[in-house]
Formats: structure tokens, C-alpha cells, sequence
């Protein structure tokens, strides 16, 4: 069945139904759960879909050419064998977080998206959300156990953590709006503030980090494709998604000629380190060049956690992932590189957004204010004020 479709129900809406090439189901908008469905063969019946006794039903209510609407909405609400009396009072059962989002939200939603946001949902769902809350009632989700939840995430993935609450939000605010429950119990929970972009690592940093990436991998020789994801989102400063993605296609000798990158197609170019670390990747008949261990048709999982390993025993647990391209922009400012062309490097369609990244340090702006202060002196010395004739 396609995507579900809401509307409020009327006998001459229901009468102008077409048929289509596959069944499909128009759900009422005013008694959760009821729907017309439509085959091929343009028979029409009104179907109810919801749960008795703790468990999900699908029932035909009966032919739409022998039932109105208001009949086939009275059936819905009548009592049913097995209901049960802590069930809402039209009679019909609260599905579960799991049914809700996957047979009610996620079909209506997913036509508004791309392929990566699909993944994205999919990824959210099956790790986080549905685990914690798919056997739930959705009237019995309460915010004292999403937020004990959302601290637990936090603690360990506080972005991740801020953009799942996020999806549940949405599914919450649906069941909301069709029925389902009365008030979004995420109501109130904030996000976790996001750091300030002012972290880079040092020059010290960058080598802890590549000392405890070199013993992680001797240790368990199967880090090593994490490792080598993490050597090269420092020596490019690439964004995760683009390096992780990576197909062969898209390397050119000593450049990558990123066909999907955030801004648009853009070249980056390899230093002799990063191209050897691309040319080291076996080939195993998949077109990423880091592909995930489950299956070469698709690509690494953004998870990384030898990333979590590695800045620990590096000593460096308050820098993230994307700090390392932050990294790439700051050292690259610091030895004189021209912001435009850091703009270009990063890939960045405004060169005005590298500034966000080219924080300098304290001893830098000290250096800085001591040669412009010593220059204006100089200027000032001929008869007291600049600019003297």
C-alpha cells in the first residue's frame, strides 16, 4: 500500500475513488484507525486498522456500496471482543510508538524526502527510538522517561542526541495532530547547547592522536580502515559524509573530484600521504572506497567508534570529528594561506564561512598587536602625529 493519505470522509469522496495499478487506503481524518480501501479492480471497502487485547488488528468493516460513512465511523467507536476498559473512550486502542511510526507516520512522511534523509530516519529509528519506546503505548510515553533517555544519549552523543529528540518530536506532534494522543510529551525537554566552534587541535594534539591511532590498529589490525577514515578527514579536511561515501569513481589520481559534496561538485586535492592512504584500500568489488564490514554495497557506518577509543588515549575527549576539519583551517590560516583559498580547499560556496574557522590564538593576537603597535610608533616618531608632512 502507498503512503497514508488523510482527509475527512464523505459518501460522495468515497464514491469518487479511482482505482489505481496497485490497492491503496485513504484514511478518515476524524476517527483514528478507519480507511477506505481501493484495489485495482475500483472495489471499495472500509477497513479499520488499530489494536485490541494488546495487539495490532486489521479488520474489513464492510463493502463502501452497502455502508455509509457515518455507519462504517459507528462501527469504529462500538466495542470489540477483547477491548480492553484502560483504552481511550471512542473504543479504539492507542497504538504502540513502533506501529505508529512505522505503519502511520513514516509512510506519510518519507514522500518529502531524499535517500539520505530516508537512511538518516531508518538509521534513527532501528538504534535509538524503537528500542526505547517501540513497545510503548503512545499514551503512556511520559517526559520523564524520554528525558532519562536523552541524558543517557547525551552523555556520549549529545549532537545525536539533540537531532534524535528532534525526529521524536515529529512523530509526537503527528500523533498529536491525528488523533492518537492529546499532548507531545517532548513538550519542554531542550536540546543540548552545541560547543562553539573555537576548538582545534595543536600540533601536539594531532600527534597524540596519530600515535593512539597507530597502537589501536596494532592492537586489532581490523581498525584500520577507521583509522585510515580519520587520517583523512585530517589531512583534508573533508566533511565525514565525504569521505565516508567516497566511491572510486570520484578519485582521480592525486585528487578527488567529489560529484556530491555539500556545495556542490568540487575537487580536493591529495597530499603524497592522503592519495597513498587511498591507494592502500582493497578492492572488493564495491564502489566505496571505505565500505561498511556488513556489505560492500553500501557504505562505512557513520557510528566510527574507534574514533571514541582514540581521542580518549590521545587525551582529547572534548574535540569532535568535525573538529578535525576545523583543525585543517586553522593550521592552514596560521602558516599565511589566504582565506579564499581555505574557503575553496573546505569546499566552502561562501568565503566569508572560513572565518568561523580561522580561529588564531592569544599568543598570535599578542604578536600581531606588538608589530602593528611598533609600526604606528615608527610613524608617530617623525613630529608626534601620523601622517605628518
Amino acid at each position: 500500500m502507498t503512503g497514508r493519505k488523510r482527509i475527512r470522509l464523505t459518501d460522495s469522496g468515497v464514491a469518487r475513488l479511482k482505482a489505481g495499478a496497485t490497492e491503496y487506503i485513504v484514511w478518515d481524518s476524524r476517527v483514528f484507525g478507519l480507511g477506505v480501501r481501493v484495489r485495482p479492480s475500483a472495489h471499495r471497502s472500509f477497513v479499520w486498522h488499530g489494536h485490541a487485547g494488546g495487539a495490532a488488528v486489521r479488520r474489513t468493516l464492510g463493502p463502501a456500496a452497502l455502508m455509509t460513512v457515518e455507519e462504517a465511523r459507528r462501527a469504529c467507536v462500538a466495542p470489540r471482543d477483547h477491548d480492553t476498559a484502560d483504552g481511550p473512550e471512542d473504543g479504539s486502542r492507542v497504538p504502540t510508538f513502533r506501529d505508529f511510526a512505522l505503519d502511520e507516520w513514516k509512510p506519510a512522511a518519507m514522500n518529502n524526502w531524499g535517500a539520505s534523509q530516508r537512511a538518516w530516519v531508518d538509521r534513527m529509528l532501528k538504534n535509538q527510538l524503537l528500542p526505547a519506546f517501540g513497545a510503548c503505548r503512545l499514551d503512556r510515553m511520559n517526559r520523564r522517561d524520554i528525558e532519562r533517555w536523552f541524558d543517557g544519549y547525551s552523555r556520549t552523543a549529545p549532537g545525536g542526541a539533540n537531532h534524535a529528540l528532534r525526529l521524536l518530536r515529529q512523530i509526537m506532534n503527528a500523533a498529536v495532530a491525528t488523533g492518537p494522543i492529546a499532548a507531545d510529551p517532548t513538550h519542554g525537554i531542550r536540546r543540548n547547547s552545541r560547543p562553539k566552534l573555537t576548538r582545534f587541535l595543536s600540533t601536539g594534539e594531532i600527534d597524540r592522536l596519530l600515535r593512539a591511532l597507530e597502537r589501536l590498529v596494532e592492537a586489532r589490525p581490523s581498525r584500520r580502515q577507521q583509522a585510515d577514515v580519520i587520517r583523512m578527514l585530517l589531512l583534508t579536511g573533508c566533511r565525514r559524509g565525504e569521505i565516508m561515501k567516497l566511491e572510486w569513481s570520484e578519485v582521480d589520481g592525486d585528487r578527488l573530484r567529489l560529484a556530491k559534496a555539500k556545495t556542490g561538485p568540487r575537487t580536493v586535492w591529495l597530499s603524497e600521504t592522503a592519495r597513498a592512504i587511498v591507494d592502500r584500500q582493497p578492492r572488493v568489488g564495491s564502489r566505496y572506497v571505505f565500505p561498511s564490514p556488513l556489505g560492500p554495497e553500501r557504505p562505512l557506518s557513520h557510528a566510527l567508534p574507534l574514533w571514541y577509543r582514540a581521542r580518549k588515549e590521545a587525551g582529547i575527549e572534548d574535540v569532535r570529528l568535525h573538529d578535525l576539519r576545523h583543525t585543517v583551517a586553522s593550521q592552514a590560516v596560521a602558516r599565511g594561506i589566504a582565506l579564499s583559498t581555505v574557503a575553496r580547499m573546505l569546499g566552502h560556496s561562501d568565503p566569508t564561512t572560513t572565518l568561523r574557522y580561522a580561529h588564531v590564538s592569544d599568543r598570535d593576537v599578542e604578536a600581531a598587536a606588538d608589530r602593528i603597535g611598533t609600526a604606528i610608533e615608527a610613524a608617530m616618531a617623525g613630529d608626534g602625529r601620523p601622517g605628518a608632512d
